[in-house]
């Protein structure tokens, strides 16, 4: 895989004199064509051998780059106490260039996967499933419209210590080799076989690896900033997205039976009953949200449900039971310009909370396949594919610690009719009742077959749905505050 990085290739210095005003000016004008169209992000990953010349890859694209349309992110190989209380993606998530911008990453989301198996603290199956994730993670941000490309910065063994040695020689250079530097280059055959192994995995169309020999500066930075100018020059001659391959959809169940159809919305409870098991839920989530277990847990609990369906008193039952200090309300409207910059998850991803604190979503990422979806804000291959996305999201989360509770609260025509004549009649209500809720109900058939799709697409062993009878408020505001508790405790057992 190496081989043609280990053969020693060279730009002279005059030839480079030559070439360099030429490619600067070029690539400077695809970056300001990128800022102007706003249309997609660049991300650029930085990685190689110890001694390969990263860092001053990356100070040389500064250089040569507008700088304020640029940012670059370092990510330290220990992740800091922060990062740790997080699923290991978080980091990255949150440093996305947006779109008309390049970032650039020296150090990435396949460096901490990596360099723990060359130390022998994973297996290879754990490799395997770190680089699969990785692998699903890039495809996404391709499908989103990204650029990513992946520089392997290569030298020999040989090559290596040589550059180490000349550098350690001289006073004035010797501060770039580190001890850390020289126990790697013990053990250097490992850490190729770790990259041969990696790359080959990971190597894909949409976002490939390049391999680039390090052992001439002229030639190195030569190479990279021609594979950024090509492909960013592609992406900008694209001027409309290919047509998307035909999507067939699952059949209808013959009976009309659905999942929804199938709840008992005449389910209820009286006052007094209510007014018991609510001090009796809301105390026991109390208790679960400070024993010490849960300390190594948190919560994200995502609600949806047609509009009047009880989402806000049932969110206002959970936070009365936990400390203020111990939990997030992020109610979920249109995106900003800032979150339309970013693939559509990007937004919920930068809140996830920290160990033991609960993250509550007044409607949720699953946004892009009810909203979107049924007002055409998306295409129909976006909404698709983002069941899986969502699926592998939700997956993550729950990998690391946190217990992801979903709740759609179902309600009838009838009792979304009624509440909104009630929220009409109320003036401390009014505010609640928009004409795009009116819009809404005229297209009940068409939200409630997404609803079906999505629930039968996303609702796993690991992030199940729970579907909650809404039509009597009482009734639902239980369930779901004792289904919380249930899914709290099962996690701590």
């Amino acid at each position: 895989m190496f081989e043609n990085a280990e053969l020693g290739h060279n730009i002279t210095k005059e030839d480079y004199k030559k070439q360099i005003p030429a490619l600067r000016q070029t690539l400077l004008d695809a970056q300001f064509e990128l800022a102007e169209g706003k249309k997609f992000p660049v991300i650029i990953l930085v990685s190689g051998m110890d001694g390969a010349g990263k860092g001053d890859t990356v100070n040389t694209l500064h250089e040569w780059l507008d700088p304020r349309l640029l940012q670059t992110s370092a990510a330290e190989e220990v992740p800091s106490d922060e990062e740790r209380e997080r699923p290991p993606m978080w980091r990255f998530w949150r440093v996305l260039p947006p779109k008309g911008r390049i970032g650039m990453f020296l150090g990435s989301w396949y460096s901490q996967a990596a360099l723990s198996h060359v130390h022998g603290k994973t297996s290879d199956a754990t490799l395997s499933e770190s680089m699969e994730e990785i692998l699903r993670f890039e495809k996404m941000l391709a499908d989103e419209g990204a650029i990513v490309l992946k520089f392997w910065l290569h030298l020999s063994k040989k090559q290596q210590k040589h550059r180490f040695e000349k550098l350690s020689d001289d006073k004035d250079t010797a501060w770039r080799v580190t001890d850390t530097d020289w126990e790697r280059h013990k053990i250097y055959d490992k850490i190729k076989s770790v990259a041969e192994r990696t790359i080959s995995m990971t190597n894909t169309a949409h976002a490939p690896w390049i391999i680039v020999d390090g052992s001439d500066k002229h030639y190195r930075d030569i190479t990279v900033a021609n594979a950024i100018l090509e492909a960013l020059t592609e992406k900008l001659k694209l001027r409309a997205p290919k047509p998307a391959a035909a999507i067939h959809h699952a059949p209808r169940p013959a009976d009309h039976v659905n999942v929804l159809e199938a709840l008992d919305l005449s389910k209820s409870m009286e006052e007094d009953e209510y007014k018991k098991a609510l001090e009796k839920w809301q105390g026991h989530l109390n208790l679960l949200s400070r024993d010490p277990a849960f300390k190594k847990l948190a919560v994200v609990a995502a609600f949806e449900g047609q509009d009047a369906a009880g989402k806000g008193g049932a969110i206002r039952r959970i936070t009365q039971g936990l400390d203020a200090r111990a939990y997030r309300v992020i109610p979920i409207a249109a995106p900003s310009e800032e979150e339309r910059a970013q693939p559509y998850l990007w937004r919920f991803w930068r809140q996830l909370p920290r160990r033991g604190k609960f993250t509550i979503f007044d409607r949720s990422w699953y946004g892009r396949v009810l909203v979107e979806r049924v007002e055409g804000f998306c295409g129909q291959a976006d909404w698709m594919r983002a069941y899986s996305e969502i699926n592998d999201f939700e997956a993550e989360l729950a990998r690391n610690g946190i217990i992801v509770a979903k709740f759609w609260l179902q309600i009838s025509p009838e009792m979304q009719l009624a509440r909104f004549k009630e929220r009409e009649a109320t003036g401390f209500k009014r505010f609640k009742l928009t004409p795009e809720d009116w819009r809404n109900r005229d297209k009940w058939g068409i939200y409630q077959n997404a609803v079906c799709d999505m629930v039968e697409r996303t609702s796993t062993s690991m992030s199940p749905w729970t579907m909650v009878e809404a039509n009597d408020k009482h009734y639902a505001r239980i369930k779901v505050l004792k289904t919380l508790c249930e899914t709290i405790e099962k996690a701590m057992d």
